[in-house]
């Protein structure tokens, strides 16, 4: 498998997302052909680090198929050291070009610790209140609602910045091998937009 750019693997995600929206989706690499060719090694074009939710798949959305994409997910799309590591791997080792965190609207994770409700969830809640409080203080007089979407939106591009932080991500940055790009995810429309 080629290894692709960074901007072609964002503009493939983007063409994906396009088809996804228009219901002109190809539902490319499904077949036994592709599932034969990357049954002895993988070569991910792009990582997405994804929230958990069931309205969110991101090889649907992006209308890709086996093998074209790294997935973690997990609430809330944040980054511990346990999905900051398989991003990583798949960075060093899978030869992936793009991280894309993907946020999305009325995330549940993020509207947890918004309302603050995180009994039992404290482990993401620590990743994501540091984003709702510096919201909260920048945005006073923004809407419940709007100030609740400017959190996650926030919240994705702070988890993206976390992942530039990483010694490996950064030196990949810099020879110009990966990118690192946050996205929003509309759950009506189904469009994806680039947030940073």
């Amino acid at each position: 498998m080629p290894h692709m750019t960074p901007e072609k693997a964002l503009q493939n995600l983007l063409d994906g997302n396009a088809r996804y929206i228009e219901d002109h989706l190809l539902h490319p690499n499904r077949c036994t052909e592709r599932r034969e060719a990357v049954s002895s090694r993988q070569e991910p074009f792009a990582i997405i680090l994804g929230c958990s939710d069931s309205r969110v798949p991101p090889e649907i959305i992006f209308d890709q198929g086996v093998g074209d994409l790294f997935v973690v997910r997990v609430a809330g799309n944040v980054v511990g050291p346990v999905a900051l590591n398989s991003i990583e791997y798949a960075t060093k080792y899978l030869h992936s070009s793009l991280i894309f965190v993907l946020g999305h609207e009325r995330c549940g994770a993020v509207t947890a610790v918004f309302e603050g409700d995180t009994t039992d969830i404290e482990a993401i809640s620590s990743l994501i209140n540091p984003v709702i409080q510096e919201c909260k203080r920048e945005c006073k007089h923004a809407s419940p609602e709007n100030l609740l979407d400017l959190c996650i939106r926030s919240n994705a591009k702070n988890v993206a910045k976390n992942i530039r932080s990483s010694p490996l991500i950064s030196r990949y940055i810099q020879e110009k091998k990966i990118d690192v790009i946050a996205g929003y995810y509309d759950l009506y429309t189904g469009k994806v937009e680039i947030l940073e």
